[in-house]
């Protein structure tokens, strides 16, 4: 089969992977620039010159044993390490965290910077539509993005998978990106749950970073809700302060600074639930029907792709 999949994150990636291991022929679709999802990695332009934040995913877990397994090759290819910092499970990308969404996706056919706007049925198969132009036909089609997203391409074709995505809601996460002079030796290099910050993470503390004192602050939802329509620099100045809070230190005057609001970082999520139409051969897969995790959102594409392939 030919299968068009919308969205080139870590769920859409492993339904490619299961499809190209059984012999189809797979096509992802992505509105951003580059591989990451929740696994992003930004990558700035300072006074100190280009520097990396990982602003998306802190870290990731490998516990079960299959995804533990794909981990496992990552680690042996020197695209992730562990980080027991930040549990006995945890694992970062490196040099950064979307190293293995690179990897993954340099094996297929990816277009970026390619918004689809609409999927659409006829007796030839499935078209992708980006603004004007269509793409296809294909055999199959998959949507491998947020609930939010998702749901407008499901529902005019499958009521039931557009209605389990209508039921999932985003809370969105404001993350703010720092760059210092020099290291500040009176923060530890990982910060959980304190005030409003989620994660707190010196980046340049994780495996195989480059040298440089980074940091990135998580908001958890209840405060990135309350500042949604905040101005980036106030956010940055408001975490800051935060960040000094937490660690009991006076903060000094970042060399960078910048916040990124992630709208849909943490969804509701569902018990996992197979979403596939044979029928007509359309299929959802992502984080939102995982509750939100990286090795979650792997299962749910993993799992979608062998129910296709099979």
């Amino acid at each position: 089969m030919r299968v068009a999949i919308v969205g080139a994150g870590i769920a859409g990636l492993a339904c490619a992977d299961r499809l190209r291991a059984a012999g189809h022929k797979v096509v992802l679709f992505d509105k951003a620039r580059g591989a990451g999802g929740r696994m992003s990695t930004r990558r700035t332009f300072t006074p100190r010159g280009d520097i990396a934040f990982d602003h998306g995913a802190t870290h990731f877990t490998a516990r079960s044993r299959e995804f533990r397994s794909i981990v496992d090759q990552w680690h042996a290819q020197g695209l992730v390490a562990p980080w027991p910092l930040a549990g006995a499970h945890a694992w970062v990308g490196t040099p950064s965290m979307n190293a293995p969404l690179k990897a993954q996706a340099s094996a297929h056919d990816v277009w970026w910077s390619s918004a689809v706007t609409a999927l659409t049925r006829n007796g030839e198969g499935w078209w992708v539509h980006i603004e004007s132009v269509r793409h296809g036909p294909y055999d199959a089609a998959v949507v491998a993005i947020p609930a939010e997203q998702a749901a407008p391409l499901l529902s005019l074709h499958d009521f039931d998978m557009a209605r389990a995505a209508m039921s999932v809601r985003s809370h969105p996460s404001w993350s703010a990106m720092y760059l210092f002079a020099k290291p500040i030796d009176t923060l530890p290099d990982f910060i959980r749950g304190v005030g409003p910050i989620t994660y707190a993470v010196r980046n340049s503390a994780k495996p195989g970073r480059a040298p440089g004192e980074t940091w990135v602050v998580q908001a958890d939802w209840t405060w990135s809700e309350t500042h949604l329509t905040r101005d980036p620099a106030r956010v940055c100045d408001l975490l800051l302060s935060a960040l000094g809070e937490a660690g009991g230190t006076a903060m000094p005057e970042p060399l960078h600074s910048d916040a990124h609001r992630w709208l849909f970082s943490q969804p509701s999520g569902r018990d996992p639930e197979l979403q596939w139409n044979s029928d007509i051969r359309l299929g959802a897969c992502g984080d939102w029907l995982a509750h939100g995790f990286v090795e979650y959102a792997w299962q749910s594409g993993s799992a979608l792709g062998r129910a296709i392939a099979g």
